[in-house]
């Protein structure tokens, strides 16, 4: 018996000594755990649009456009999926031109299964690639938000498109892809600039120049359920640890401590915004609770890898204040039925997350301080530039393609089909059997 044991050990030493239960040489840079974590943290960012956003937007509105908004979530994450890979991805994240990449990745040519990212060298290619696709899937539904109950679903499909090519990849390209933002330093770790900005921006405008839903403001229904608008809220809120702490692209503390803060800035968004409504009206919602608590997510997003946990005390209490006050003032002030918040609590989340990390990134306030050369002020005005710049290249963008968008398909539904409703007029379903 030991002999036949020596000799298994002897046969199987060699074999490790010849490298055959080794890695490949390709894999020298692969590490398979920054490699398991970024494929849960793509699960997870996607999970946030299906069925996340989804659920969240569909309890929103009322029951006779639940399926429009179900399938406007479900269009987009594929028409983006597609695009992505043709022509989104590569100009986003190929080469370092101030404005934008090149095409030399359309259709992920030349990218095997050994290939490793440039952007991210422990990861497959493939991996990061998809990580990034979650990313723009989520950002061009955000918009759905704003425009329920009344848009075509041909306006929908041929607005997103259009959108994804002309606002997405080109700022994320700027900040992410070592564009003309990126060589300036700016900071946004998940997407408050990339994601949010333009998304509520965007969302402004479509809504303004869709026109309010009939009834709007004085005979608006409430959300037809409340309990799937608190289902989605919390597919979102354990989506977005995919969303901040991925955006470490490592399986390291940069990811943990952004997933901490994002949790805790979710949380006192939701207290806070709660809270105001109990102290006006007399009761905090479940819908106010769970809206603070995505303002608080949002909030987080371009901040959550350079702060500490007070700094997300902070960041969540602003969002629930802020946030607030704004969707107040579209709705009431402005008139405008950016019907589910977009603007509110995305755009105006993240530039107001953009803007307070450039003071809570400081050593002294638990941040992780600053690149070599800035400062708190540098910092701040980089910022500020970024989202002048963003936010005006995003308006001007949306602009042209609603005015396309309009003259090939035309943007809003007739007046009888809002009447009967989105489900059964658009798709020839309805979302219940009552």
């Amino acid at each position: 018996m030991r002999l036949a044991r020596d000799i298994v050990r002897s046969v199987f030493g060699a074999g490790l000594a010849l490298g055959l239960s080794t890695a490949p040489a390709w894999a020298t840079g692969l590490d398979s755990g920054d490699t398991a974590w970024m494929i849960t943290a793509t699960a997870l960012v996607l999970f946030m649009t299906l069925p996340g956003l989804a659920l969240f937007y569909g309890g929103l509105v009322r029951s006779i456009n639940v399926l429009s908004v179900l399938m406007h979530c479900f269009a987009v994450a594929c028409i983006v999926s597609v695009l992505w890979l043709a022509f989104g991805y590569t100009p986003a994240f190929d080469g370092n031109a101030p404005l934008l990449g090149g095409l030399s990745k359309a259709f992920l040519a030349g990218i095997r299964p050994e290939t490793l990212s440039d952007l991210a060298p422990t990861l497959p290619e493939s991996v990061y690639f998809m990580f990034q696709m979650t990313f723009a899937i989520i950002t061009p539904a955000l918009i759905i938000g704003s425009y329920p109950e009344r848009i075509r679903f041909a306006a929908v499909l041929m607005f997103s498109a259009l959108w994804l090519m002309l606002v997405y990849v080109p700022v994320a390209h700027w900040v992410w892809g070592s564009g003309w933002l990126a060589q300036m330093n700016v900071r946004d770790y998940a997407g408050g600039i990339v994601v949010h900005l333009t998304a509520g921006v965007s969302a402004l405008l479509l809504a303004r120049s869709l026109g309010p839903r009939r009834g709007f403001p004085r005979e608006m229904r409430p959300p037809h359920s409340p309990g799937m608008v608190m289902t989605g809220a919390c597919m979102l809120w354990i989506g977005w640890f995919g969303f901040n702490g991925g955006s470490a692209v490592a399986a390291n503390g940069s990811a943990g401590m952004a997933i901490l803060v994002t949790h805790i800035s979710a949380a006192t968004g939701a207290i806070v915004w709660a809270a105001i409504e109990w102290q006006r009206f007399g009761k905090p919602s479940l819908i106010g609770a769970v809206t603070g608590a995505v303002a608080g997510l949002a909030t987080i997003t371009p901040a959550s890898g350079f702060i500490g946990p007070v700094g997300a005390l902070i960041i969540g209490a602003a969002a629930g204040v802020v946030c607030l006050w704004v969707t107040a003032l579209v709705k009431q002030r402005l008139k405008i039925d950016d019907a589910l918040d977009v603007f509110g609590v995305h755009g105006v989340g993240g530039a107001l997350g953009t803007v307070l990390l450039a003071f809570l990134s400081s050593e002294a306030l638990g941040g992780v301080g600053y690149a070599e050369g800035m400062t708190m002020a540098s910092q701040l005005g980089v910022q500020l530039l970024a989202l002048a710049a963003v936010g005006a290249w995003s308006a001007i963008a949306t602009l042209a393609i609603i005015a396309v968008t309009r003259a090939a398909v035309g943007l809003r539904v007739e007046e009888e089909t809002e009447v009967q409703g989105l489900g059964l007029t658009a798709h020839g379903e309805s979302a219940y059997d009552l």
